[in-house]
């Protein structure tokens, strides 16, 4: 990648520069921190250990949970550092490291959530034919397709992003560098490169959620046909808070990303990619532990076993 620009580091100015605001931004950031941090550390753990969970539901949660310690883990901790230093500046490659990342988790978790409605799909809609059509080995390259699509992604939009040229306001008004702040501030007359990355991005995005909108259109068309009222309720308890979270992650990122940005500050940038960086990371543990019987009767015999060892 050709290197076009004289800045050496970038300003992160995501929020008001007050004192105050900076403590309360500190330890409001490491609370959510660390609830994502033991939320889905404590997932990933349990549907490792516990081998009636070594499903294809669990794995693909396992590998939701670690993508959401990876998204929320690349841009909290700096940002919570710099308002503790009262430094708010990332080095250029270090903001390149951070928009590679930041994509190719999100990205993947895209994907990873769209493979998750189908997996659900097969279990509801094909019972008998489950377990032959998401065997572990499709299972696998389900995920590893989920990590190729986000890496490939990320690539495209790192390399549109700094082949352009910054060559004057060096500040970006975002807790992280996100590419359309980096956008706002370059010089580069010709931003088409990644404007196309951009409806690239989009449109597969759209592919992901009518993929996943069909699928559960006929997951709920099969529950109404279940007898049973207490499993016409698991199904939509376990559907619908995978398809709220999804409608959240993508609706916050088309607005992040397609509306107009400025060079001016404006709180409600930064406010909006809370809801795609931090929101699903945090939510996430929410919806698949503390709601699912399994996931809870795990963690209860997780702890009497370490409670008789002691």
């Amino acid at each position: 990648m050709k290197n076009k620009t004289s800045v050496t580091e970038f300003i992160l100015m995501g929020f008001s520069t007050n004192s105050d605001m900076y403590i309360l931004h500190s330890v409001l950031f490491s609370f959510i921190y660390l609830w994502a941090l033991m939320g889905n550390g404590l997932i990933i753990m349990i549907t490792t250990l516990d081998q009636h969970l070594h499903t294809p539901m669990y794995f693909f949660l396992k590998n939701l949970s670690f993508l959401d310690l990876c998204l929320i883990s690349i841009t909290i901790p700096k940002s919570i550092v710099n308002s503790l230093t009262h430094n708010s500046s990332i080095s250029f490659f270090g903001c390149v490291a951070q928009v590679f990342l930041v994509v190719l988790s999100a990205a993947a978790e895209l994907f990873l959530l769209t493979v998750m409605s189908f997996d659900r799909y097969a279990a509801i809609c094909h019972p008998l034919h489950y377990e032959v059509i998401m065997n572990m080995g499709t299972c696998t390259q389900m995920v590893a397709v989920s990590w190729l699509g986000g890496g490939l992604t990320a690539v495209m939009h790192t390399a549109g992003t700094f082949s352009l040229s910054f060559c004057g306001s060096n500040v970006v008004h975002q807790f992280f560098c996100d590419i359309p702040q980096l956008l706002a501030i370059s010089c580069s007359e010709k931003l088409i490169r990644e404007i196309v990355s951009i409806l690239i991005t989009v449109v597969v995005d759209c592919f992901c959620f009518i993929f996943i909108t069909v699928s559960y259109i006929y997951i709920f068309s099969t529950v109404k046909k279940i007898p049973s009222t207490e499993g016409q309720s698991k199904a939509y308890s376990t559907c619908l808070p995978h398809l709220g979270v999804v409608v959240l992650f993508l609706s916050t990122g088309f607005i992040g990303y397609l509306k107009p940005t400025s060079r001016s500050p404006s709180i409600s940038d930064p406010v909006i990619s809370i809801f795609y960086t931090m929101v699903p990371p945090t939510l996430n543990p929410i919806i698949y532990s503390l709601r699912n019987k399994p996931m809870k009767l795990a963690v209860v015999m997780l702890i009497k076993k370490k409670l008789i060892k002691m």
